[in-house]
C-alpha cells in the first residue's frame, strides 16, 4: 500500500538522521574518554615497571605535618532525624582521640534534627549546633555559611584558629584516618579531596548499584588524572577538607560568606572558585596501612527511581547549567577540557535519546523485514564505519566500567555493571530533560531551595 511504504521511508530517513547523529556524538564522547584512558594506562604501567610513585600512597609512611591543628567539620542537615544522630556518633567515635569540633547546621522548623542532635551532644562537649536564623530549607550553601559564621565565633572566643574546614553530609560514614590524611596534606594544599564510595544497596541493585559503578569510575579514574594534569579538582561536597586561611579569603571577596547561596552545587564550584584565585587542590587516594583500607567517605546514595533522578537533576542543573553562567572557561587548556566535560550532561543525554530512538526504529524496520521481506535500509558507508567504529569503543567503554567496579566491589558487581550501564543511561536522559526545565524556571526567577533525598544509615556498631 502506497500509504504503508510512505511510513515506512519515513521511519528509514528518520533513523538515518538519528543514526548518523548518535554515531557522531558517541564517537566524540567515546574519544574523548579514551584519552583520559590512555592517561590512566599510562600511569598504570609506569607504577608497574617502577618508574612513578605509587598511586595509592600509606599514610603511616607519609611525614606528619610540621604544624598540626584543629580542624572544623561542617555538616549541615535539613530534615535529617532519621540519620543525624546515628551519624554523629559513629563520627564521633571514629575520630576519638583527635583535635576536631563538629559545627551541625539546622533550622528552627526542623525540631525533630535538634532533638536528635541535641540527643548525641549532651553526651560530648565536640558538637557545636548552630540554628540558621530562616526557617528551612534554605540551601545547602546558606547552611554551610551559617556554619562559617560560628566558626569565626568559636574562633574569637576560644583564640585559636582552625586548620582547615572538612565537609561532610547527615548520611556520612567517615573514616576514622581521613583527619590525619587532612592534616598531613593541607599543608602543601587548599583543597584535599578523598574518594566517595558508595555503599551497596540491598534492595536496589540497580538504581543505587549504578551509582557504585560510576564513582568507582569517577574517583579511580577520572579525578586521579584530572589532578594528575593540573586541572582544578572540584569538591564533592563530602570528604573534602579547605585550607582555613583559603577559605577565609574567598569569604572576604564575598562580603565575607564563603559559599555562594544562590548555588545549587556550592561544592563543585567552591573546589573551581578557589584554583581560579590562584589555590591548590589534590585528590588524594591513600591507604590506611594499619588495616589496608582506603581512606575514603562511605554513604548510601538513592535507591529509587524518583529520588535518583532529582539528585542528578539538582547535579546537571548546577555544573552543566549554572556552571557555564557562573564560572565561565579560565583556566589552560586542561581546565577548559574538564569543564567541557563537566558540561556535556544535557548534549550526552541528547545523544542517548537519538540513539535509543534509532534503535527502536531499526527494531521496527527489522519486524518488518522478517514479517514481509522487505529489505532493511541500506547504511551509507560512513555511518556502517562509525556503527563498527563505535561498537568497539563502546565495548571498551563497558570494560572499563566493569574493571573500576569489580575492584571497588567485587567480580559479581563488575559484572552487574555492564547492564546497569542502560539503567545510567535512563536516569541522565530523564535527569536532563527535568534539569533544563529546573533551569529555565529559575532564568525566570525562581530562587534554587534545597532539593535534598531522603537518606540512610548503615548499621556501624560493629565497625572500628
Amino acid at each position: 500500500m502506497p500509504g504503508t511504504e510512505t511510513i515506512l521511508e519515513f521511519i528509514a530517513l528518520a533513523f538515518r538522521e538519528l543514526a548518523l547523529f548518535a554515531a557522531c556524538g558517541f564517537l566524540i564522547g567515546a574519544l574523548d574518554t579514551l584519552a583520559i584512558d590512555m592517561l590512566w594506562l599510562r600511569r598504570a604501567i609506569r607504577r608497574m615497571v617502577g618508574t612513578s610513585d605509587a598511586a595509592e600512597p600509606v599514610l603511616q609512611d607519609m611525614p606528619p605535618s610540621s604544624a598540626p591543628g584543629a580542624h572544623a567539620v561542617f555538616v549541615p542537615a535539613w530534615d535529617e532525624a532519621n540519620v543525624i544522630g546515628a551519624m554523629l556518633e559513629t563520627t564521633i567515635r571514629r575520630f576519638a582521640g583527635q583535635d576536631y569540633r563538629l559545627f551541625i547546621g539546622c533550622y528552627p522548623n526542623d525540631r525533630k534534627t535538634m532533638d536528635a542532635i541535641d540527643a548525641v551532644a549532651a553526651v560530648t562537649e565536640t558538637i557545636l549546633r548552630v540554628i540558621c536564623p530562616d526557617p528551612g530549607p534554605t540551601t545547602k550553601a546558606d547552611c554551610l555559611n551559617r556554619l562559617w559564621l560560628a566558626l569565626e565565633d568559636e574562633e574569637r572566643r576560644t583564640g585559636r584558629r582552625f586548620k582547615s574546614v572538612i565537609l561532610h553530609d547527615a548520611e556520612d560514614v567517615v573514616h576514622p584516618a581521613e583527619i590525619m590524611l587532612f592534616d598531613r596534606l593541607i599543608d602543601d594544599h587548599d583543597l584535599v579531596q578523598i574518594p566517595v564510595v558508595p555503599l551497596p544497596h540491598p534492595k536496589s541493585p540497580w538504581v543505587a548499584g549504578h551509582y557504585c559503578d560510576e564513582f568507582a569510575e569517577a574517583h579511580g579514574k577520572d579525578l586521579v588524572i584530572r589532578d594528575s594534569i593540573g586541572a582544578g579538582v572540584p569538591s564533592a561536597g563530602v570528604g573534602c577538607a579547605i585550607a582555613r586561611d583559603a577559605l577565609g579569603i574567598l569569604a572576604e571577596a564575598r562580603n565575607g560568606l564563603p559559599f555562594d547561596a544562590d548555588s545549587l552545587t556550592e561544592d563543585y564550584e567552591l573546589g573551581l572558585s578557589l584554583a581560579e584565585n590562584g589555590k591548590r587542590g589534590t585528590f588524594a587516594r591513600c591507604r590506611d596501612g594499619e588495616t589496608g583500607e582506603l581512606i575514603a567517605v562511605h554513604a548510601h546514595f538513592p535507591a529509587t527511581l524518583g529520588a535518583a533522578v532529582r539528585q542528578k537533576t539538582r547535579w546537571i542543573t548546577g555544573i552543566a547549567l549554572y556552571g557555564w553562567d557562573r564560572l565561565g572557561w579560565h583556566g589552560g587548556l586542561a581546565d577548559f577540557w574538564m569543564r567541557l566535560r563537566d558540561r556535556s550532561a544535557i548534549l550526552t543525554a541528547l545523544i542517548l535519546l537519538s540513539a535509543y530512538f534509532a534503535a527502536i526504529l531499526w527494531c521496527s524496520l527489522l519486524i518488518v523485514h522478517l514479517a514481509t521481506g522487505r529489505p532493511l535500509p541500506a547504511l551509507s558507508p560512513l555511518l556502517s564505519t562509525m556503527l563498527s567504529v563505535n561498537a568497539g569503543l563502546l565495548l571498551w567503554r563497558l570494560a572499563m566500567r566493569a574493571y573500576f567496579t569489580g575492584r571497588t566491589y567485587g567480580l559479581r558487581e563488575g559484572v552487574i555493571a555492564i547492564p546497569r550501564a542502560i539503567v545510567s543511561n535512563i536516569i541522565a536522559m530523564i535527569s536532563a530533560r527535568r534539569a533544563m526545565t529546573r533551569y529555565i524556571l529559575a532564568r525566570r526567577g525562581h530562587r534554587p531551595v534545597w532539593d535534598k533525598t531522603r537518606h540512610i544509615f548503615p548499621d556501624t556498631s560493629g565497625s572500628p
